[in-house]
């Protein structure tokens, strides 16, 4: 059970300021009295819309004035802030005290997760070992205290987002992600997304259990939903130690964050917000979380107005650009011979994931992308200027609407749901 939790229809930054305080004060009484060293571990800026670095600051506060405190961004294997965009996510935390997981040279093997129960999970779908690799200064360094601080939304590997992927995708080595992005992807995104306990999750739960059961740790776990004034707020906090604290924030967000419709989707538009979504490799949530609602034949248009480049590393930009989203029949034959694939095999499972498999088409309108770029990974190319004035994003709410007699359904943020026909979310290995 959560040490504590608080659901409502808005909890503002007051009440939020006051459930950090209590967060810090119980961890205080249940896991050390006088701590002298702190970690947090926030997700990255690509979660900014969360508030998540916003709790970590006032985190940070309540302990700076006793304890040695360190904040850790859970970017996996995605591109370190800058100075300003930790001043953006992190507010008033000194730069010094944020530090960069580098997800090749900054890891320590830990131990591993058996082929056979990666098999008896995925159901056959992935039958290789899954490393556990991580952080070094999570893994090597004393710590009298550790608090991951995240969002719990609808997630594409993992069925929801958030508890212990700070932990095994945000600080995890190379080989981690890798296997088990790949172990993801051949279970199936459709399978994933939206379920409570997936076959990685549990593979997870397992390494969590069998590995990091000395750390000192807790968990903060937000939720967030569009109000009628269209307004992401926050609706709940959950604090604690135990799987529980994650199941019950996830259960809420399965209420508040899926949107179930009874038929598929002509047409979507959605909004990658510009600064956080740099990347395809993040910016394709608007596929991920959409195209269980897309109709056979519909289209997919994607504002992006920050997009600069495909991957998050030099490898993968150039394994997309190489291959492209193509569909997993051909992106599996490039895997059996390609070594770049083979090396980073999660390259291989974002391009599968972030495919229409040939059933939609795709249209990214980028801000920093040339159509030559787009149309190169098989995706439509708009120019952003053009789509931003006929679509006027900030006119529109989330749902249907309709701009010079096209109708069509608006997304604003994509990656904070999950859009779906009732008969997709209801009829598939993982259920709802």
């Amino acid at each position: 059970m959560p040490w504590f939790c608080e659901k409502s229809d808005r909890i503002d930054w007051t009440r939020l300021e006051a459930l950090m305080e209590q967060t810090a004060a119980e961890a205080r009484k249940r896991i050390c009295a006088r701590p002298k060293r702190v970690l947090l571990l926030p997700p990255d800026i690509t979660r900014a819309h969360s508030g998540a670095g916003r709790l970590t600051e006032m985190l940070y506060h309540r302990f700076a004035g006793e304890a040695d405190v360190h904040v850790i961004p859970t970017l996996g294997q995605h591109v370190p802030h800058t100075e300003e965009e930790n001043r953006h996510m992190f507010g008033a935390i000194p730069n010094e005290r944020i530090h960069a997981h580098h997800w090749r040279a900054g890891s320590v093997a830990v131990g591993e997760i058996p082929a056979d129960f990666v098999k008896d999970k995925t159901r056959g779908a992935a039958d290789w070992a899954i490393p556990i690799v991580l952080n070094r200064m999570l893994m090597e360094e004393s710590w009298d205290l550790i608090i991951n601080v995240g969002h719990v939304v609808p997630h594409e590997v993992l069925g929801f987002a958030n508890h212990n992927k700070n932990y095994f995708i945000g600080l995890a080595g190379k080989d981690l992600i890798c296997t088990s992005h790949m172990a993801s992807a051949s279970y199936g995104i459709e399978n994933n997304l939206g379920t409570l306990v997936t076959p990685v999750r549990e593979c997870f739960n397992k390494a969590e259990d069998d590995y990091l059961g000395h750390l000192p740790d807790l968990y903060v776990q937000v939720t967030m939903r569009r109000n009628e004034e269209n307004e992401l707020v926050h609706t709940g906090v959950y604090v604690g130690d135990d799987l529980d604290t994650y199941l019950d924030a996830a259960r809420q967000s399965r209420e508040e964050n899926i949107t179930v419709l009874d038929e598929p989707l002509e047409k979507v538009v959605c909004v990658m917000q510009g600064d956080e979504f740099f990347s395809t490799w993040v910016a394709n949530k608007a596929v991920y979380r959409t195209r269980m609602a897309i109709a056979d034949g519909g289209e997919l248009i994607v504002i992006a107005p920050g997009l600069k480049r495909f991957g998050e590393q030099p490898e993968v930009d150039e394994l997309i650009r190489k291959v492209g989203y193509v569909g997993t029949p051909r992106v599996m034959e490039a895997y059996r011979t390609d070594p770049l694939l083979q090396d980073f095999a999660h390259g291989t499972a974002h391009l599968i994931h972030g495919s229409s498999e040939g059933r939609f088409t795709i249209t990214y309108a980028p801000g920093h992308m040339t159509r030559e770029e787009i149309e190169g990974v098989n995706f439509q190319y708009a120019d952003i200027n053009e789509t931003m004035a006929r679509y006027r994003p900030d006119t529109l709410r989330e749902g249907f609407n309709e701009v010079d007699g096209e109708r069509f359904f608006f997304i604003p943020t994509p990656s904070a749901g999950l859009w779906s026909t009732r008969e997709k979310l209801y009829s598939r290995a993982g259920g709802a």
